[in-house]
Formats: structure tokens, C-alpha cells, sequence
């Protein structure tokens, strides 16, 4: 009789229990928002609706354990998009819970010309931009030592990564168009472009890489290429 009890009460404490001897807190849905935003880059509202419900629905308990490895979670619920990042706090020194990756002068570059589009055409509703206006803007970086055929591939290239890599952009329509995803507004904030826009001109003057640390760890988890590795940031 007192094993019944027992177990009845052990029941009682994991009534989220998914399998025997589980000890998990969250239900299976929280659960998977949460493997979501570690997985990254982020999680998005539009692209995953039951995930993004079970985030708002269990959000303190989803921040809890995120806490529990370091981990600080920004949600934008009119974007409807959320990722994990780093805590940053001057009271201990904590361990870098998600892996940042390299990027290439020109994904860096990249990125600010999306997120200035962005933000210039964020009060008309959905942005989407052409391909070619984007590499457009992009030509004032053009090195001697690179001919048009090199630099166009490094640029397509770039194209790629913000595409599937990053994921800060969508194919809207035709291949050549793409949507910038709202997210690239809060992933590289006012502060960091003051310092990458420094950091352009000792490049335009000197001629030599990118060393700035951009937070690029809410971007992505993987690899970087190494095709790209004379080039990448610190």
C-alpha cells in the first residue's frame, strides 16, 4: 500500500512526464519551442504557428530553463519571432552557451545593407528587395585583386548564407526576390553598426579584414566555411 502511495505521488510530482523516468517540467509542445530556439537561428511565428503558440502559452517556464544554461531569450511578439542569445551581466562571469560563428566581409556587409532596406521599408508592411539591388550596393567593396566574375560569386555566395544559413531572408515570388525577415532588426542592433561602420573605414583605408565581433551567435550554430577563412571576423 505505502509503494502505491508512493508512486501515485511520484506520478503527481511529473504529471508532464513523456516517457518513463522523464523528469521534465515542460509539456511536449514548450518542449519543442525550447529545442527550437536552442537549434536557432530563431524561432518564427509564421513558419512554425503551433511552436510559436507553445512559447506564449509557457513562456516563464521556457525563460526558466533557458536560464539554467546561461541562455537569455528576446521575444518580438509584433514580429512574431523569438532566439536565444548569450546573458550578458556584470554580476559573475558566465560561460558562452551558444557557439558564434565567422563571417565573411561581405555576409557582414551584406547584412547591413538588408537591415537598412529593412528598416526604410518597415512602416509599408512586408519588405522585399531584388537581388540585384542588394549587390548593387554592395560594389563599392570590389578589391583590386578581385575581377567582376570572382566578385559575383562571392556575392551569390553571401546571397546563399543569408538565405539558408542565416535565414534572415525568404524567397518571395521570383528567385531573384527575397523577403527580409524582421528578426535582422533586433540581431544586429544600433551599437554594433556604429562599430562595424569604424571598422569599414580602417578597412576602405588599409585594406585588410574584417576584426570586429559582431553577435552573430543568434544567427548561427554551425561551421563556418573555410573557403571563406581569410576573410572571416574575429
Amino acid at each position: 500500500m505505502a509503494h502505491y502511495v508512493s508512486a501515485l505521488h511520484s506520478s503527481a510530482l511529473h504529471s508532464s512526464a513523456l516517457w518513463p523516468g522523464d523528469t521534465g517540467v515542460l509539456g511536449e509542445q514548450p518542449r519543442r519551442a525550447l529545442l527550437e530556439l536552442i537549434k536557432g537561428p530563431y524561432l518564427s511565428g509564421v513558419k512554425a504557428p503551433a511552436l510559436w503558440s507553445a512559447l506564449l502559452a509557457d513562456e516563464a517556464g521556457i525563460r526558466s530553463r533557458l536560464d539554467e544554461l546561461f541562455l537569455e531569450l528576446v521575444v518580438d511578439r509584433v514580429g512574431e519571432f523569438a532566439f536565444v542569445r548569450n546573458v550578458s551581466t556584470t554580476e559573475l562571469k558566465v560561460p558562452s552557451a551558444v557557439r558564434s560563428a565567422a563571417l565573411s566581409f561581405l555576409d557582414t556587409a551584406m547584412l547591413l545593407v538588408l537591415r537598412q532596406m529593412l528598416l526604410a521599408g518597415e512602416g509599408e508592411g512586408r519588405v522585399i528587395v531584388g537581388r540585384d539591388d542588394v549587390f548593387e550596393q554592395l560594389r563599392v567593396y570590389r578589391t583590386a585583386d578581385r575581377d567582376e566574375s570572382d566578385f559575383a560569386k562571392r556575392l551569390n555566395s553571401s546571397w546563399l548564407n543569408m538565405k539558408n544559413k542565416l535565414r534572415v531572408i525568404h524567397q518571395a515570388g521570383a528567385e531573384d526576390r527575397a523577403e527580409i525577415s524582421p528578426v535582422l532588426r533586433l540581431i544586429v542592433d544600433a551599437e554594433q553598426i556604429q562599430a562595424i561602420g569604424a571598422e569599414y573605414k580602417r578597412i576602405a583605408a588599409a585594406g585588410g579584414v574584417v576584426q570586429i565581433d559582431i553577435a552573430d551567435d543568434e544567427l548561427d550554430r554551425g561551421d563556418t566555411d573555410p573557403d571563406d577563412s581569410e576573410e572571416q571576423t574575429a
